[in-house]
């Protein structure tokens, strides 16, 4: 019986060693950890840390750029792109005050001008990169608006537009309408909306009547149809420049999604959308 007992306690003895030897062996090796950083999915060579990348977006961008964040991050790995799409005017506001942003991309020249004159954008990385064409929809079916004289009709109760002051499609919204002598005559059925998206959605759901927007925003809705275009030399032409700002953190990261953005593969993903280029 005794003998049994020492076999036995032999036998724990070494099951235990092994058991150490194992662990000891199988301990993880933190030397490649952190926040930040990636393993690849064979947990054996650590890729680079992800960038998160900024950028603040007109709102009519959205369904391009959407579809070109997945182009660009499988092509760059080590690069999140995070979007903060809004009005250009109140997203100009929003970088002046501190907001952390690596790239603007704005629906008005202006906006970024004003940036460069605030020495926010350096004169040398900012470029004009698209250009569209301001519309006038209506309801899906609706065919009683074909001019922009038509709006002044007792049929058309609201007409949805951008805020002048800080949408850029309200400014040229309002810029066709003096030209054409009816913004005195309209601005009582004028509903202002926060962005160019929100008017399509105004007239989308049926509480405007007929409203402004680029032709890509038209193009993206099934529940609207494109009445007219505004007549053409009525309003500044609508183009679209791209600037990296000078605080960002990740200036080579940004470079990189700047100078993509102005490729032939980003600008077949952009006309797809409906946009044209700025050259």
């Amino acid at each position: 019986m005794k003998a049994t007992k020492k076999g036995y306690g032999t036998r724990v003895m070494g099951l235990t060693l092994a058991m150490t030897l194992f662990l000891a062996g199988c301990g993880t090796d933190t030397s490649h950890s952190g926040a930040g950083t990636n393993v690849n999915t064979n947990g054996d060579i650590p890729l680079k840390p992800t960038v998160e990348l900024t950028i603040s977006a007109a709102a009519s961008l959205k369904d391009a750029l959407t579809e070109l964040q997945t182009e660009f991050e499988s092509e760059h790995q080590d690069i999140k792109l995070l979007f903060n799409f809004a009005a250009s005017g109140a997203l100009q506001q929003q970088i002046e005050q501190g907001a952390p942003t690596d790239l603007f991309l704005s629906a008005a020249p202006k906006h970024i001008d004003q940036l460069v004159e605030n020495g926010m954008i350096a004169a040398e990385q900012h470029v004009d990169l698209l250009r569209n064409e301001l519309v006038v929809v209506v309801p899906a079916g609706q065919d009683n608006v074909k001019a922009l004289e038509d709006l002044t009709q007792d049929s058309v109760r609201h007409i949805a537009i951008g805020i002048p002051e800080s949408v850029p499609a309200g400014e040229y919204a309002k810029a066709a309408l003096d030209t054409a002598g009816l913004w005195a005559a309209l601005e009582a059925k004028l509903v202002q909306a926060k962005d160019v998206r929100s008017v399509l959605q105004y007239v989308e759901t049926g509480n405007a009547d007929a409203g402004f927007v680029y032709r890509t925003d038209a193009l993206s809705s099934d529940q609207v149809d494109i009445a007219f275009a505004a007549p053409e030399g009525s309003y500044p032409d609508v183009i679209y420049p791209i600037g990296i700002i000078a605080e960002s953190n990740y200036p080579e990261q940004a470079e990189r999604l700047y100078e993509y953005l102005q490729t032939e593969d980003a600008n077949v993903i952009f006309e797809q959308y409906g946009f044209g280029t700025a050259s």
